[in-house]
């Protein structure tokens, strides 16, 4: 008999709630707080009081939240964890507004409906079941900020994770993925580079320091390293990019096309796979910019360049034959081999010592565009996971 293809249906509630946080705006620019707010008086309303973990400025939040087991014990269990952050939508031509969830057909529409709230509202709208069961063992919320710029906000928030000892068997970061069982991903660093020299006329070149053109040395190096590395490895067949990549992403730079520029500045990025010591490429580029500030220095003492890790992200490694992703795909994941080229707060959990996974509703290509939509069928696979969760973690 051929298997059954009908696409599924999700639950009206699940709906409701996706709706409501996409009907929050919470770009990363911007405060996630009404949106926390939101969540932690759903989960207060089911007997479990939420830690909330803010940013410096008292501006964003983490959200920590653990329904014990029937015991009362809180260590061990799951962890389900989702950003509540998502992208900008300017300059994007959208059909509809992008912060109120429409449905067209078989697709849910909004910004944050792939990437990642169709997740995180399907997990609130498991609270009821999470707070009536008796569970064997507890069950973790971890929602976060800032990942959409360098997964930065939740690294308080698995530091309180292990802080408290909760000591989790096993962690679902629920980007999408297709509902795809993802183990591994790419290590993301970015660096930004500030060069100094000294303006003067174009006419007398030899009395300034032209920023640009000493920054342009850095961006062939990156390129030169990023060529290396795509001819020599180290490579990772189960990405659809096997090997570490880097490239100049932003750069700026001079006043008039009559002046010497004296600033320069770059931004770029080095995705690595497993094979590549992330701090031993940082101090690769770092030992080129100071080669690069000695030239302008001989050219004026007072030149100098100023290069910075904006954000560094570990990548995700798990064994193909561990124990979470035996789970999740008993639970309903999708079985694949696949590691994916995108970052996410996974490597994070991991290195925090949690069995991590990363499995969610969405195809990661709707992520960040315009229109961006999951299909109904995806965030149904999701709602069947979380029972199927509940009900193995039912005493």
């Amino acid at each position: 008999m051929p298997a059954d293809t009908t696409p599924l249906t999700p639950s009206t509630t699940t709906l409701d709630w996706i709706a409501r946080l996409i009907g929050v705006d919470t770009t990363s620019r911007d405060s996630n707080l009404p949106l926390i707010d939101v969540v932690a008086d759903e989960i207060r309303a089911h007997g479990v009081e939420p830690t909330l973990i803010p940013n410096a400025e008292g501006t964003k939040a983490n959200l920590l939240a653990t329904f014990p087991a029937a015991d009362g014990s809180t260590t061990g269990g799951i962890v389900l964890s989702g950003h509540t952050d998502v992208v900008p939508v300017d300059g994007q031509r959208w059909s509809s507004d992008p912060f109120t969830s429409e449905v067209r057909g078989d697709r849910l529409y909004g910004r944050g409906a792939c990437d990642m709230k169709s997740f995180v509202g399907a997990v609130v709208a498991k609270l009821p079941q999470l707070a009536a069961e008796p569970l064997r063992e507890p069950v973790h919320l971890a929602f976060s900020y800032d990942e959409e710029v360098g997964c930065v906000g939740v690294i308080p928030l698995v530091d309180e994770i292990v802080r408290r000892g909760l000591r989790p068997r096993a962690c679902i970061v629920g980007e999408p993925t297709s509902m795809r069982v993802i183990r591994g991903h790419k290590s993301i660093t970015l660096i930004r580079v500030a060069f100094h020299g000294l303006a003067a006329h174009s006419s007398l070149t030899p009395q300034g320091v032209n920023a640009i053109e000493h920054a342009a040395q850095l961006v062939r190096f990156v390129r030169s390293t990023a060529d290396r590395f795509r001819a020599d490895g180290p490579f990772d067949e189960f990405f659809d990019v096997p090997f570490t990549t880097a490239t100049v992403n932003e750069i700026s730079g001079g006043i008039a096309v009559n002046t010497v520029p004296a600033e320069c500045a770059l931004s770029f990025e080095f995705r690595s796979v497993a094979g590549v010591d992330v701090d031993e490429m940082i101090d690769v580029f770092r030992t080129e910019v100071r080669r690069i500030e000695t030239e302008m220095q001989a050219e004026n003492p007072g030149a100098r360049v100023e290069m910075s890790v904006a954000a560094s992200t570990p990548g995700l490694d798990t064994a193909p034959d561990a124990e979470v992703i035996r789970h999740v795909t008993k639970w309903g994941g999708e079985e694949s081999p696949a590691k994916v080229t995108y970052g996410t707060e996974a490597g994070l959990f991991q290195r925090a010592g949690i069995p991590t996974v990363v499995c969610g509703p969405g195809d990661i290509a709707q992520a960040h565009t315009a229109d961006e939509f999951v299909e109904l069928d995806q965030i149904a696979r999701c709602e069947a996971l979380l029972d199927n969760l509940v009900d193995e973690l039912r005493s």
